[in-house]
């Protein structure tokens, strides 16, 4: 009882760390704007394919991307100003799009010649920084950072990670589930409202960006104070 107690807890604790920030059911018009020209098949196929990417991405952030940051020598604060900008540029091309135009189906050899394209696609823009910005990466390398268990090793090194994976697991599902009747969840606006929604989304998305970028400014401008109090203390 008290193996499965702290497994959902962690697993609770990292999927109410992850899910208000990622919000898969608010990323629905993006989605629709971003796919616009797209059919439906395609759409379903960058339903799956950023699903996994997203559960790829946010695992190894968790457990590998402190490390990586380190060895490269980025910090976090640079992460977010690097990311808000991706965001920021993405929503400009989504307020200076059409979302009416050229929303035609594809036949089947278009989307074969096609899938490389998508699978490009649905890793840069849609998976990153759309859906696992630098907000979630950096709540994951926080998350990855503090799981450390103190006790038996099968708590440290099984219970405690398959609660991660099972949790990641479940944000990537809901993703899916999100992108892929995004459609359905969307056509209750009607056409005129759904343009709307989507331009509102994308102003929305570039506040977003800025407010990321801000972030990762400030905590740069904090840590450049600190090191120059630092040296006038020298």
């Amino acid at each position: 009882m008290a193996l499965m107690s702290l497994f959902f807890s962690k697993y609770l604790f990292v999927l109410a760390a992850l899910l208000p920030i990622i919000n898969p059911p608010g990323l629905v018009p993006i989605f629709i704007s971003m796919t616009a020209r797209n059919s439906k098949q395609q759409r379903a196929f960058l339903a799956r394919r950023i699903a996994l990417y997203c559960f790829l991405l946010l695992l190894g952030s968790m457990y590998v991307g402190s490390f990586v940051l380190e060895f490269f020598g980025v910090s976090l604060p640079v992460v977010q100003l690097s990311g808000g900008l991706l965001i920021s540029l993405a929503a400009w091309r989504m307020l200076n799009d059409n979302p009416a135009e050229g929303n035609q189906p594809s036949t089947e050899t278009t989307r074969q010649e096609n899938r490389d394209e998508l699978k490009q696609r649905a890793f840069y823009p849609l998976t990153f920084p759309l859906t696992v910005g630098p907000g979630s990466i950096s709540v994951s390398i926080t998350l990855g950072a503090s799981m450390s268990v103190a006790g038996k090793p099968m708590v440290k090194y099984m219970l405690v990670p398959m609660a991660s994976l099972a949790a990641v697991l479940s944000l990537a599902v809901l993703v899916y589930m999100c992108y892929r009747h995004a459609d359905k969840l969307l056509g209750y606006l009607g056409q005129t409202g759904s343009v709307v929604f989507l331009r509102l989304s994308a102003f929305i998305l570039m506040c977003l960006g800025v407010q990321i970028m801000w972030e990762g400014v400030e905590q740069l401008f904090v840590e450049l104070i600190q090191n120059n109090a630092d040296l006038l203390h020298r």
